[in-house]
């Protein structure tokens, strides 16, 4: 079985942290590639950086469409939807899977993310992915993505701020809310004493599990290959004939 993690953003070093994080996740027989895609943002923290974000997300799909599975690295889930109509298998977004695994290992769980700003599509993600109440709270930390790998104070304020979600919310689990801050979850739940899950693991099992089941997205309807049109300016190349 081979899985296609993408990185939604163009950070190399990012790439390498999702890549390590999915492969400690992912089964026996299962190889894990982890890619950047060719064009982006350097880092998403805004609905406009999610939005260019999509268009080399799907070139990272169209040029490897013999994957078994594939995984969206970024919590906005960017370009989810769109990606299952190109994918020949399951595609799993890391807030997605996130979510669902912390619903099944308590009631409620609080997530933890980047900048305040991106508060508001967590809880639109956590709508659509849990039931009412749920979702706890999403509490940021306000430090930029791209710092999180080098600032060496990151992975202690995460844990504190994580602290706090669970005793201001009740939360029986904790959801790190950015691919940046997968490497923290071991420390954190070992510190906390809960659940604390990491997406890019997550969302990695849990494409590796619907493979393993014989399962991939439905072409019925809305999640059906796109129709065929042309596209034109810097979308020349995404064409479909």
């Amino acid at each position: 079985m081979r899985i296609r993690v993408i990185n939604p953003n163009t950070t190399e070093s990012m790439t390498a942290l999702i890549e390590a994080s999915a492969r400690a996740a992912a089964g026996p027989g299962t190889v894990v590639e982890a890619v950047t895609p060719i064009m982006g943002p350097a880092s998403i923290e805004s609905h406009y950086d999610e939005a260019l974000a999509v268009p080399g997300i799907l070139r990272a799909i169209i040029d490897d469409s013999g994957a078994d599975g594939y995984v969206l690295a970024c919590f906005g889930d960017p370009g989810l939807d769109a990606a299952r109509e190109l994918a020949s298998g399951p595609v799993a977004g890391i807030a997605e899977a996130a979510m669902h695994a912390a619903a099944m290992v308590g009631r409620g769980f609080s997530v933890v993310t980047t900048l305040s700003r991106t508060r508001g599509r967590a809880h639109d993600l956590a709508a659509r992915y849990v039931a009412p109440g749920v979702c706890r709270g999403v509490h940021a930390c306000d430090i930029p993505v791209l710092e999180l790998e080098h600032d060496p104070a990151a992975r202690k304020e995460v844990i504190a701020l994580a602290r706090h979600a669970l005793e201001r919310d009740g939360s029986d689990a904790i959801v790190l809310g950015c691919a940046g801050m997968a490497g923290f979850a071991a420390a954190a739940s070992a510190e906390l004493g809960v659940p604390v899950i990491d997406g890019v693991a997550a969302a990695t099992v849990m494409v590796q599990s619907l493979v393993t089941l014989g399962l991939r997205t439905s072409t019925r309807e809305e999640y059906a290959p796109p129709p065929a049109k042309s596209y034109t300016g810097l979308l020349r190349e995404f064409t479909r004939s």
